[in-house]
């Protein structure tokens, strides 16, 4: 990254009907930027990948003021980077141990389904392929057939590190596509804290 920073900022240098290399500079800084957006990621309720943003960027600027012959910034600007990312990763990670430790929330969650009666063996082993694949994890299943009715209604509780409705909004979703399901719906129940 810094040496393609460098590359372009010389390549300013070098172009005589260029009236400053520093413009090039700013498009650099604004096209890393870019790159470094790509490489931040969400998940769930957690951000990661600001700290290689980050490092991209400033390696971006160590480049850029190699380029344009600031050589001593350069390599101070380098040796903060450094120190930076080796003397406060190990901070981050203790600060990221104690909120993990004292704020993991499991939330469980009651999915409800009636279909045909002829049907439930089909739709159980649906409920319980999609839960397989989903972060969730199965805590019981119930089925409810009133006398002389030609419906069951299928409960299964799961649980989930974390308020996470997306997985559980998507199964009951997919849920609700079969043919033989008359409905589908779910609820958080409760909320249980783990220390």
């Amino acid at each position: 990254m810094a040496t393609g920073s460098a590359a372009f900022v010389i390549i300013g240098a070098l172009m005589s009907e260029e009236p400053s290399p520093t413009r090039i500079a700013a498009q650099v800084a604004s096209g890393v930027g870019f790159l470094g957006a790509g490489v931040i990621l969400r998940e769930g309720l957690s951000v990661r990948g600001l700290d290689t943003a980050a490092t991209l960027w400033c390696s971006a600027a160590v480049g850029s003021l190699a380029g344009l012959g600031f050589h001593a910034a350069a390599a101070m600007t380098a040796v903060a980077v450094v120190a930076t990312n080796l003397c406060l990763r190990p901070l981050g990670r203790l600060i990221d141990r104690r909120q993990d430790a004292g704020s993991e929330v499991d939330v469980e969650y009651r999915i409800s389904v009636t279909c045909a009666a002829a049907d439930e063996t089909h739709v159980r082993a649906l409920l319980l392929h999609a839960v397989a694949t989903e972060p969730l994890t199965l805590r019981g299943v119930r089925a409810h057939r009133g006398p002389g009715s030609d419906t069951v209604r299928i409960e299964m509780m799961v649980m989930s590190e974390g308020a996470n409705h997306r997985p559980v909004e998507q199964l009951t979703s997919r849920l609700g596509l079969e043919p033989s399901v008359t409905s589908a719906a779910w609820e958080a129940t409760g909320e249980e804290v783990n220390s």
